[in-house]
């Protein structure tokens, strides 16, 4: 399997595993009165299914683009090998359109 995959499947599950973290704290915590809407309603469930996948598609993509944007690369490079141009100096240009017909009052 390419690195790049497998990074991105061990990140997933991270992220997955901290969305159930995340919604295991609001539900004890009772945030928003969510644990008393969710164990006395019989489709309670639903929303813990729903906070939990949708929390982890969340979790998983921050989890995923911090670990990619935290891979570097050291640029050995010292800058580029052009010659810096003068833009301060006027060039003339030709202006070739005619002018508009004048009207009479």
């Amino acid at each position: 399997m390419p690195k790049l995959v497998r990074l991105y499947i061990k990140q997933v599950l991270f992220g997955f595993g901290l969305s159930g973290l995340f919604v295991f704290a609001l539900l004890y915590t009772n945030v928003a009165n969510l644990w008393h809407l969710i164990s006395t309603s019989d489709m309670g469930w639903i929303a813990v299914v729903m906070l939990v996948f949708f929390n982890g598609v969340v979790f998983a993509g921050v989890q995923f683009a911090i670990t990619i944007m935290r891979m570097e690369e050291d640029d050995d490079t010292t800058g580029g090998k052009r010659v810096p141009v003068a833009t301060n100096i006027p060039a003339r240009v030709e202006a070739t359109a005619e002018a508009p017909p004048r009207r009479m009052r």
